[in-house]
């Protein structure tokens, strides 16, 4: 890619050597310490190269959010305790009169990414080394909306898909507490890198100076054009065009280096269509550094460009596919060379354009890393039964490196919100996460299960289908990489279970030592495409789905249709109508069409549960029956209830639902689910013997 214009060219120059300023071998702080300014920390939010850097030892990326704290890992025990817990909205350290604690760290570190789902005009401060005075005080949803500097970069600052994301930098020496009060929202992360002792850091402030405000004004230049942006100039640069015919069944070297290099850049073109969801599965990239005989890079062609399955357009900093084909710019150095190959395991010849971009090192080989790619799906889960009931894991690796992203693709034939997870990163050998989120989404940084696509330089979504069928996100740790000496393991919570059938498939991310190998595998074709069939739905004759009943009228809350198929009992269609946040004397209408006149016995099928209340039914405002208590400790279908015999006319009848109450046991939010209603004609009962039919077990 070349450089678009002077002034761009100038712009990525200074960045560039900005961002290589603290880029110390490994040894030098035993000689004097690590000296940030904030334009040099700025410098991170661009600077790929630094990834490759190996960790030193006190460098540390941890996270504090919103968790729920009901999940505990008892030591005595060695037992994961309600591992699964799911209410993630609140979770703080503690309360201090009227002002809750959100976080607190020592320092040296810097907040890297702040994020929230429901940012409001409560206040969150965050207070620096000490001082009583924060050195920001704004309502949380100000830290988002950008109308306060310096947090007014919209490549930084932006929401994506109802997610609010700030990726301004937050440096400290010495400490920081962050606390709010009044109605702040709910849901927050602040992931953040600790640093050496001894490491100097500026202390954050909001009155940022000419240069400081310079080096953001540069970095949202940069990151605004995402796959856009130029690459930054390197001495020694070359490009390797390379067009290569792979026959089916057979393995192809695109391209050989020697010495000591970098890859700077892969682009790739074939002729494929956006359809086509096969080809670029059964095509795989490997890449082997330094002689290895296991590949370091290894993923179907497609999912490594960061998007699954086919062609999905979209442009992040590192990687996007786009009109005129995909592109790679993740940093990979090498000692004594470099292989990259493809191999075709379709039954049709391909030919593919490879362009490759490498260039000579600019930092001690002996201090970077290798960087390593896999796809996998469903491999190295937990062994622990608690945990292997809930996460699933993205990465186990064993030696010291940095973890850079991940790329999820999920198939969900039956829909429904796929998501609830959270992420929970392991390092070196933790049994508790110093990394542990609140959400799937919003670890992509969207919320809220949000379908809508979207494109920014560290976090996509590139496929939603409305959650329903394909889905697949990324999140690429730039600045908030995690360092590991050790080990690390990532895992993400997967509340669906395969037979549901809901699959997830990953292309991970992360540089490891040279000489370190990684545990994963090359997969079989035959467990890489295909598995994304239809499922066809569970129905019940002769029923009317209560999530297509015409709402007619209702006093409060709120309808949808809410996907039950992971909830064992089954449900017709699968789903349910479901109301929520009503209260004792709302009331919900429902059309219910009568084809033919005449004497109907009536049944329905509802949901219990144990935030679910108490209600009485009624058609054309006589009763049926007296009030069904729809309490139960846990989620079940009640069964088909016989509400007694009508003469109905023909035409529309109206069901009503009323809340009277809720169990003493009860959660107190009074939901309502209605599976279906049936209307069996009692002159047909008369006449058609008394038997279980296939579908209609009622």
């Amino acid at each position: 890619m070349e450089i678009a214009t002077r002034n761009t060219a100038r712009f990525v120059t200074l960045l560039f050597a900005c961002s290589c300023v603290f880029s110390l071998p490994v040894g030098a702080q035993t000689t004097a310490p690590l000296k940030f300014t904030y334009a040099d920390l700025v410098g991170r939010l661009t600077d790929l190269d630094h990834l490759a850097t190996l960790p030193v030892p006190g460098e540390r990326c941890a996270q504090w959010s919103s968790w729920d704290r009901a999940s505990q890992y008892d030591t005595a025990s060695g037992q994961y305790l309600k591992w699964d817990a799911n209410g993630d909205g609140n979770g703080i350290i503690r309360k201090e009169g009227d002002e809750l604690v959100f976080a607190e760290i020592e320092g040296p570190a810097v907040i890297w990414r702040t994020w929230s789902a429901l940012a409001k005009d409560g206040h969150v401060k965050i207070y620096l080394d000490g001082a009583t005075t924060p050195a920001v005080d704004l309502p949380f949803i100000g830290y988002f909306n950008g109308e306060n500097a310096p947090f007014t970069y919209p490549a930084l600052v932006h929401e994506a898909a109802r997610g609010q994301n700030c990726y301004v930098p937050i440096p400290f020496q010495k400490s920081c507490k962050i606390t709010a009060s009044g109605d702040w929202g709910a849901y927050y992360h602040f992931t953040y890198t600790t640093y050496p002792k001894g490491t100097i850091l500026p202390t954050f402030t909001r009155d940022l100076s000419e240069e400081q405000l310079h080096a953001l004004d540069r970095a949202n230049t940069v990151l605004s054009r995402r796959g856009n942006g130029p690459l930054f100039r390197r001495t020694g640069q070359k490009k390797e065009d390379k067009q290569v015919t792979v026959p089916p069944g057979k393995t192809v070297t695109v391209l050989q280096l020697d010495g000591k290099q970098a890859i700077t850049g892969v682009d790739v073109s074939l002729p494929v269509g956006e359809g086509d969801l096969d080809t670029l599965r059964e095509l795989t990239l490997h890449m082997y550094w330094d002689g290895e005989s296991q590949p370091s890079v290894w993923a179907p062609l497609g999912d490594f460009f960061g998007t699954a399955p086919g062609v999905n357009k979209y442009e992040s900093y590192p990687l996007g596919m786009t009109d005129s084909g995909f592109f790679c710019r993740w940093y990979m150095p090498f000692e004594r060379g470099a292989q990259v190959k493809v191999t075709n395991d379709g039954a049709k010849e391909r030919k593919i354009k490879f362009t490759i971009s490498h260039a000579p090192l600019t930092k001690p080989i002996e201090t970077l890393g290798r960087f390593h790619a896999k796809w996998h799906r469903d491999a190295f889960l937990p062994q622990d039964p608690e945990r292997r009931k809930i996460d699933w894991t993205m990465l186990k690796t064993e030696g010291k490196g940095r973890f850079c992203g991940v790329m999820l693709h999920v198939w969900n034939p039956r829909g429904g919100w796929w998501g609830e997870g959270d992420e929970k990163f392991f390092v070196d050998g933790e049994k508790f996460p110093s990394t542990f989120g609140t959400g799937s989404e919003d670890y992509f940084g969207y919320a809220w299960c949000d379908p809508k696509l979207f494109e920014n330089c560290y976090h996509n979504q590139t496929i939603s289908m409305n959650n329903k069928g394909h889905i697949s996100v990324n999140r690429w740790h730039i600045t908030d990489n995690v360092p590991f000496e050790k080990s690390f393991e990532a895992a993400i919570e997967k509340y669906y279970p395969n037979s549901k059938p809901t699959l997830y498939a990953a292309t991970v991310y992360w540089y490891q030592a040279a000489g370190q190998k990684d545990p994963y595998e090359p997969v079989a074709v035959d467990q890489r495409k295909g598995y994304w069939t239809p499922v066809e739905a569970f129905k019940i004759k002769g029923v009317l789905e209560g999530e297509e009943l015409v709402i007619l009228s209702k006093t409060g809350g709120n309808t949808q249709v809410q996907d039950m198929s992971g909830y064992g009992t089954p449900y017709s269609n699968d789903a349910h109508l479901w109301w929520t946040d009503a209260k004792p004397g709302d009331t919900l209408e429902l059309a219910v069409p009568v084809e033919k006149a005449g004497t109907y016995r009536i049944k329905m099928q509802l949901t219990k549960a144990i935030d679910y209340g108490i209600v009485q039914l009624s058609l054309d405002d006589k009763k049926l029956g007296g009030p069904i208590d729809l309490y139960n400790d846990g989620v079940v279908a009640t069964g088909a209830l016989d509400l007694g015999t009508r003469d109905l006319s023909q035409g529309r009848h109206t069901l009503k639902i009323e809340i009277v109450g809720a169990n003493e046991k009860a959660v107190k939010s009074y939901m309502f689910g209605l599976d279906y209603v049936k209307l069996e004609s009692t002159a047909s009962s008369k006449e058609i013997p008394n038997v279980t039919r296939v579908g209609d077990p009622f």
